[in-house]
């Protein structure tokens, strides 16, 4: 999942980030909302936090111009901003959630979460094949009951390949929802990435495998334990 995340407090920004990373976020983090706007022009986001106290325009404004572009793209409205009032208007604009300054970041991810779902960005936290088992939630995977021990990036591969088993995931579609703008991963960071969950995996003897359609993507299939 591919979050935007519009903050112009630098810690505040950095602390969201982080979180959601380790929760297997990918997370592209700015202050202004310009910034905001020419990354959704670029990048397929699942998902937009944003205050509404910004150094060059309203959140509101940024808001409107998402919505216009993007009319199914969850808004969650982050801010100092507390009257019945502010939380009307940000609401009947367009956001999904609002949440008020100060926060706890486990329940800004849950509300998080549960727009995705409402959104069909994501559906049953817990993913199964093949022996293979990853909850969202908790970022957690085993294979026949047993944990298997991976990577932040190795998740989010491996959650992406399970929420859509059988079907090829071109290899661009998968660097856009592993790696932020920041982070861009290049096509052999990918590949390493793959091969190095299919190596862990196979070790586990789970039947699920991962299936290279050569030149267009990669596919997460049932067959025999290795």
């Amino acid at each position: 999942m591919r979050v935007l995340l519009l903050e112009d407090h630098r810690a505040m920004r950095e602390m969201i980030a982080d979180h959601l990373k380790e929760r297997g976020f990918a997370v592209d983090a700015v202050s202004r909302g310009e910034e905001a706007l020419a990354a959704a022009a670029i990048a397929p986001f699942d998902a937009v936090i944003l205050d509404l106290g910004l150094p060059d325009m309203d959140g509101m404004q940024v808001l409107a111009s998402l919505r216009a572009s993007r009319t199914g793209l969850p808004a969650i409205i982050l801010t100092a901003r507390d009257s019945i009032d502010d939380r009307l208007l940000g609401l009947n604009s367009g956001a999904d959630d609002y949440i008020v300054k100060p926060f706890n970041l486990l329940e800004l991810e849950a509300r998080l979460r549960a727009v995705l779902r409402r959104s069909g960005s994501a559906r049953d936290p817990t993913y199964c094949l093949g022996g293979v088992t990853f909850d969202s939630v908790t970022r957690e995977a085993a294979v026949f009951g047993r944990s298997l021990d991976l990577t932040r990036r190795e998740a989010a591969l491996l959650e992406e390949l399970m929420r859509v088993p059988g079907q090829v995931i071109t290899k661009d579609r998968l660097e856009d929802r592993l790696y932020a703008l920041e982070d861009s991963g290049s096509t052999n960071a990918l590949e390493a990435a793959v091969s190095r969950l299919r190596r862990k995996l196979a070790a586990a003897h789970a039947s699920a495998q991962i299936e290279t359609k050569w030149g267009i993507g990669y596919r997460l299939v049932e067959g025999e334990p290795a």
